[in-house]
């Protein structure tokens, strides 16, 4: 009766240690599946908005390009096309309202690099040598401004470039009136953050000359070297920064990347935590079968080859165990792709994205703790063990 109790108590354990293995692989590989997909839905905000590769000045906020070395650029094998850009932080009046943000000068180029119609939500894009300006979502909304509202128009004011005391307020600024024509909408932040002009229009309020600009944004095609095209550009602007789109939101993508080993780590310590109860029912299986280990140790059996029969059990366990959990997993989350029973709003579902890297990961952290697990039960079996 003992013995018969001792065996159904080793089987619960058995039970309850490859169900926790089962659902500790499943959660593990669903979260890192959620946590991919939201990583790929943040970024899409930005990817939308930056280009391929940035060229930015090493030292100060601008640089000169002259046409020959516009030609070199154009000329480079795999950039598809590139667009002039003039940045500068200004500020805005509207019918009494005022906001500081920044202005970006583009040229007719930078519908090739960016997609506009991602961008508009409303409206038109800017023609050439115009006053025409599209507004961020989040700027209406602060200036309660309007499109194609000439009654009110859209003021903007840069101070002028210079040294010395300030005589008179009214000539320390440059100041034009914008035309809105088009308002675009991505994000939060970036709606409040830019508003497009084109590019001589910002030259001229800045009073830079022709040949001067902020940076060069590039659009690259898909078989293209980015490292390779990185060091031509390098080679033909001196004193520049060339910047891919993850080095544009290094900031962002560090933080997302520490999230997620974050929560690698939280669930991967739920799934140790359940692997004790391994360690727990391998020993109990050890201690169970003392006299017939004794036996076959007797009769010659390294304790080497007693210890691998407990190794090989617990392994093969924690590995199928794992192998299940994963398959459910991955039918949990196709299962949401496909028919979005999860929702955050009413229109947008949880976001999700299956990847063989996620599942790699989950098989080989489950593989390597469950052998770790069953070789800290196994070496429980020694030589003393049987005096």
């Amino acid at each position: 009766m003992r013995s018969a109790s001792k065996s159904k108590a080793i089987n619960i354990i058995n039970r309850i240690a490859s169900l926790g293995i089962i659902v500790g692989a499943m959660a593990l590989f669903v979260v890192l599946s959620v946590f991919s997909g939201l990583k790929e839905f943040s970024l899409s905000f930005s990817s939308a908005f930056d280009p391929d590769l940035k060229i930015e000045s090493t030292q100060g906020k601008w640089f000169t390009i002259s046409p020959a070395q516009e030609k070199q650029l154009h000329a480079i094998k795999g950039l598809t096309s590139h667009s002039k850009i003039i940045e500068e932080r200004v500020l805005y009046r509207f019918d009494g309202k005022e906001m500081v943000t920044y202005i970006k000068g583009v040229d007719t180029g930078f519908g090739q690099v960016i997609p506009l119609k991602k961008l508009l939500y409303q409206g038109n894009w800017i023609l050439p040598q115009t006053n025409e300006v599209v507004v961020g979502y989040g700027l209406c909304q602060k200036l309660s401004l309007g499109l194609n509202d000439y009654n009110n128009p859209l003021e903007v004011y840069v101070p002028r470039p210079g040294k010395g005391a300030i005589d008179n307020p009214d000539e320390a600024f440059n100041k034009t009136t914008l035309a809105p024509v088009g308002v675009y909408a991505i994000s939060e932040d970036l709606d409040s953050k830019y508003v497009f002009a084109s590019l001589d229009l910002v030259q001229a309020l800045l009073e830079y000359p022709q040949n001067r600009i902020s940076s060069i944004e590039i659009k690259l095609s898909p078989q293209a070297d980015e490292a390779n095209i990185s060091k031509k550009i390098q080679t033909i602007f001196p004193q520049v920064r060339v910047k891919n789109r993850a080095q544009l939101n290094d900031s962002l993508y560090k933080m997302l990347n520490t999230e997620n080993v974050a929560v690698y780590l939280i669930f991967t310590l739920v799934i140790i935590i359940a692997l004790f109860n391994l360690i727990g029912a391998l020993i109990m299986m050890i201690l169970d079968k003392k006299n017939n280990l004794k036996t076959l140790y007797n009769l010659g059996t390294p304790v080497r080859d007693l210890r691998r029969i407990f190794l090989w059990q617990g392994s093969l366990l924690s590995v199928f165990g794992g192998l299940l959990g994963l398959l459910l997993g991955i039918l949990l989350v196709l299962m949401q792709q496909q028919f979005q029973f999860i929702m955050i709003t009413p229109t947008l579902a949880y976001p999700v994205v299956f990847t063989l890297e996620n599942a790699g990961i989950v098989l080989a952290t489950i593989s390597v703790l469950g052998i770790s697990a069953s070789w800290i039960a196994s070496s429980r079996i020694n030589k003393k063990m049987f005096d």
